[in-house]
């Protein structure tokens, strides 16, 4: 018999399965959960802003990073880039959004926020804000703090793209 074993350094725990784990102590059902949440809080007046989900993701990006490719968008997002489009045409055709040609690469459209877009975004914001800030009712600063630096270094785990 010619096996080699793993040092006992090396060998791990048996998978667990997920009734083993528990939903309440699942990261991605709770993340799922949380951010289900938090949508559904902001529907109705996304709604009467003329928003979904994806078209209220895309504008708060562009808010902070203005003038992306559609593909880094859809990762910022987090939005299947064939839903992104459809909403991008929307939320065009609406005036919220610009296309732009990239002055580097004739291939590439960047998208930036316009001042209208930015208008409709700062009218969802105060709801935006009070259900962040009703995730983290009753939580010590510093334990937010830890929680996010948590997230930062989970997605720096799993990312695909250098941003």
């Amino acid at each position: 018999m010619n096996e080699t074993s793993k040092p006992e350094t090396e060998k791990s725990e048996p998978l667990q399965r997920l009734g083993e784990i528990g939903l309440s102590n699942f990261a991605p059902y709770l993340m799922n959960r949380i951010m289900g949440r938090y949508n559904a809080d902001l529907r109705q007046e996304m709604t009467g802003l003329g928003l979904t989900t994806p078209k209220m993701r895309a504008l708060a990006v562009l808010s902070v990073i203005d003038a992306l490719p559609i593909s880094e968008l859809a990762v910022y997002a987090v939005v299947e880039q064939s839903t992104l489009s459809r909403s991008l045409d929307q939320l065009a055709s609406d005036g919220m959004v610009r296309r732009d040609p990239d002055p580097n690469d004739s291939r590439v459209t960047r998208i930036g926020i316009t001042d209208a877009g930015r208008a409709t975004l700062d009218q969802l914001w105060p709801s935006m804000a009070q259900s962040y800030a009703q995730m983290f009712k009753d939580i010590p600063a510093e334990e937010r703090q830890a929680f996010v630096t948590t997230l930062q270094k989970m997605l720096k785990n799993i990312r695909k793209h250098d941003f």
